[in-house]
């Protein structure tokens, strides 16, 4: 059976590492952007199953990528944002844009996977 690829948008190197380590673990296969520019070419070239993403990111911002992903490519891959603690107006631009689900940060590497096997329906 064919892994489950997705693309993690991430702009913090320690909290990208802790997710790589924790979704390869769970059988997954990933693909890191440290900004949003990044992270819309590896959506492009490598048509994930699911997105995460951090809103506050270089070049493209999170609520940029959500926007390509949906308007651009039209594409319902499922889409989970993160943002710091206080940023409810960009979680909320960020759902009316399309985002699936919001975590803010710090959070739980367990409950992030709880969020996307949900999303996967795994």
């Amino acid at each position: 059976m064919n892994r489950m690829k997705i693309v993690l948008a991430e702009d913090n190197t320690t909290l990208s590492l802790l997710l790589k380590f924790r979704l390869e673990k769970e059988g997954f296969d990933l693909f890191m952007a440290k900004d949003g520019k990044e992270a819309l070419e590896l959506i492009e070239s490598n048509s994930p199953d699911l997105i995460i993403t951090d809103i506050m990111m270089p070049f493209i911002s999170g609520l940029e990528v959500i926007s390509h992903i949906r308007n651009k490519i039209n594409s319902e891959t499922p889409i989970i944002v993160f943002s710091a603690a206080g940023q409810e107006e960009m979680v909320l631009k960020a759902f009316n844009l399309g985002a699936n689900d919001f975590m803010g940060k710090p959070f739980s590497p367990n409950e992030l996977m709880i969020r996307v096997n949900r999303l996967l329906k795994i």
